[in-house]
């Protein structure tokens, strides 16, 4: 089956000829024949041959006739006759498509909920719901900030304020008022964020009206909501990066929280960006959006710095609390992964009754095996990656591709016995936690700690409740978490993502480290964190003990604009893969050649060359990028250079657009 061409058509009775995107990786719509008698909506999802095999389409036009010169074969089911959308909402997924080089089945598959049936969202079991808004008394700046919005009819706002200084309710205020105007809502944060409390206190506050899409639900309970959504019997709805695309009627309002976060980004096809989707969409509908984070990402930044961003301060903590103290531990002067400092810091906060929390984004127990003889490093046998050991599961595994083996006590290089473990990860810190202080209650959340269903909501609830003295994770407790006890924030090491190679290494920095030291002092003005790093110098760390933000997207910007990356230029990514290595690399090189060929000198084409992370679940990766201050007319004349790069078979291509990561 080949995309229908246009052609001489041939007779029929009745739009008896749908047209379908088919979800696969080929450009084009695929022409299919209609059930007998049976009336095909466009938008409605169907089973469909294509070539040896059947995969799911969706209707996106209706034709009397058929396209000359091709064989018409007839879909197979119609696995959903009520359509899931509606010629506008195509209009979206076909920019979607096109700004992002995917097909247009892939993008509706990726944009719509794969569920066949529908079945009841569970609740979630609600505790500490916030007041009811007529209760709430907003602050000075606060009320300025929602003035500001609700001055014009629409526009791109920022709402830039430290942690604890009273975004949320900004944002709520707004969506309540964008309801009241008759229109709908669309509330993003990242997946990490949408705890239970925050769902539920959303629920209580906008009783009847919301809709909620994330990754907890099942398929058919996502199709649920949809199509309360479709609808319009919910106008605010609440999720994490897809719900972007949930198909609202009169959207007034996207919220964007936590602005930062590199989840908004896809990482598969289509690999588009929630903040580019919803400026699209309120640019569409003649809507508001409301950017909003206490460590704004580099390019909003400048957004606001060139004043199409409006710039909203949040400057004081609403809940009696002011910034914490920061003050850095030079672990290369001090023995162990907990440091003496942050040891009497953790025994002073116990003492005094409050809790403490220490944050690394490392999981498992040893970051990685060597052996002191021939300097060999146990690695994936898929990935480029060493392997992580985790002790108390007594395997060794591959963060990225999931492989794993069995801990080894001899080299299996050498042979020599002379073996250890290097690095720490959650699980040691841990172990060496409860050894120190056996008496005390620790937790730890990271996803090997967390996996069995509700693990994660009672350990924060036990957390909240003063049940644990310290709790101990990863990102799962970096951002987005309120605990009223919290006193010591301890970062066991700062210098994780620090050296990647990667121009956003140093932002990603300085944003955890603010970010998980806002988790201080919410709530009494004598928080205190402790940064322990390898490179206390570092600008990046340097400038977030300082709480110096302007000087830190000074010197950022600054660097950028001298090396010329975002934003101050455009980056696309191909990234080319294939289980064998020379095949990767010979179409690595074609395809740089003809990006050569076939763009002008005004944009730069580097490489090809193996990305940092060179090999992935079996896969050698080498990536070209095109970096280009004409985006437009860039990508543009892109699109026929790609597809006139036929690879061979086995070799496949990654077309990421504005990429987030280099690695």
């Amino acid at each position: 089956m080949r995309a229908a061409a246009v052609g001489e058509p041939s007779p029929a009775a009745g739009d008896a000829f749908l047209d379908v995107a088919c979800n696969v990786p080929v450009d084009g719509v695929f022409t299919y024949l209609a059930p007998d008698g049976a009336s095909v909506s466009v938008g409605s999802k169907v089973s469909v041959p294509f070539g040896r095999r059947t995969v799911t389409g969706y209707v996106v036009g209706r034709r009397a006739v058929a396209p000359g010169g091709v064989t018409v074969k007839p879909i197979l089911r119609v696995v959903d006759p009520e359509p899931l959308f509606d010629e506008s909402y195509l209009e979206l997924a076909d920019w979607v498509s096109r700004m992002y080089f995917a097909s247009l089945g892939e993008t509706l598959a990726a944009m719509i909920p794969g569920a066949t049936r529908e079945s009841a969202t569970p609740s979630l079991g609600g505790d500490d719901a916030p007041p009811a808004p007529g209760d709430l008394a907003l602050s000075r700046e606060q009320t300025a900030a929602l003035e500001r919005m609700f001055g014009v009819p629409d526009g791109l706002f920022y709402v830039y304020g430290i942690t604890g200084s009273g975004k949320t309710e900004v944002f709520l205020q707004a969506a309540e008022r964008t309801i009241g105007e008759g229109r709908s809502v669309i509330y993003l944060m990242p997946e990490i964020a949408l705890t239970h409390q925050l769902l539920d206190s959303v629920r209580d506050r906008f009783a009847g009206v919301v809709a909620v899409l994330h990754s907890r639900l099942t398929p058919s309970q996502r199709l649920t909501e949809w199509r309360r959504i479709r609808r319009g019997e919910a106008k605010l709805v609440v999720g994490a990066r897809s719900a972007v695309f949930a198909p609202v009627p009169r959207l007034g309002l996207v919220v964007l929280d936590e602005e930062h976060d590199g989840s908004y980004k896809s990482g598969s096809t289509p690999r588009y960006h929630a903040r580019q989707v919803a400026m699209k969409r309120v640019a569409e509908a003649g809507a508001r959006m409301v950017l909003g984070s206490a460590t704004p990402s580099a390019e909003a930044w400048h957004l606001m710095r060139e004043g199409r961003l409006v710039r909203m301060n949040l400057t004081k903590r609403l809940s009696g609390g002011a910034m914490p103290t920061l003050e850095v531990v030079d672990l290369r002067t001090d023995e162990g992964p907990l440091s003496k400092r942050l040891v009497a810091a953790l025994k002073e906060t116990r003492a005094e009754g409050r809790q403490s929390i220490l944050f690394l984004n490392r999981r498992g127990f040893a970051h990685f095996f060597h052996c002191r003889t021939c300097g060999f490093e146990m690695r994936c046998k898929h990935c480029s990656v060493g392997l992580t050991y985790h002790k108390r599961r007594n395997q060794m595994v591959c963060h990225y591709c999931g492989y794993r083996i069995a801990p080894v006590a001899q080299c299996p290089e050498c042979g020599s016995f002379d073996v250890g473990y290097s690095g720490f990860g959650t699980e040691r810190i841990e172990e060496e936690l409860a050894s120190r202080f056996p008496e005390w209650r620790i937790a730890r959340v990271d996803t090997d700690a967390v996996r069995r269903k509700g693990a994660l909501e009672g350990t924060i609830a036990a957390f909240r409740a003063g049940e644990t003295d310290v709790l101990l994770g990863t990102q799962m407790v970096a951002k987005g978490l309120n605990f009223p006890g919290v006193k010591l924030v301890g970062i066991v090491l700062a210098d994780t993502g620090l050296h990647m190679p990667d121009f956003r290494a140093a932002e990603r920095t300085f944003s955890l480290i603010v970010q998980v030291a806002g988790r201080a002092g919410r709530f009494h003005p004598d928080g205190r964190v402790i940064v322990q790093s390898y490179a206390p110098e570092n600008p990046a760390i340097r400038r977030a003990i300082g709480h110096e933000l302007d000087e830190f997207y000074t010197h950022e910007l600054s660097v950028r604009a001298d090396l010329a990356f975002p934003p101050y230029a455009r980056l696309i990514r191909l990234v080319v893969r294939s289980r064998n290595a020379e095949a990767a690399r010979v179409a690595a090189d074609v395809l740089a050649s003809r990006c050569r060929d076939g763009l002008p000198s005004a944009d730069q084409v580097l490489g090809p060359s193996e990305c940092p992370l060179s090999v992935v679940s079996g896969n050698a990766r080498h990536h070209v990028l095109v970096r280009t201050v004409r985006f437009g007319a860039t990508h543009a004349e892109l699109g026929p250079v790609l597809r006139s790069a036929s690879l061979p078979g086995g070799v496949h291509l990654e077309v990421d657009v504005d990429p987030v990561s280099l690695l």
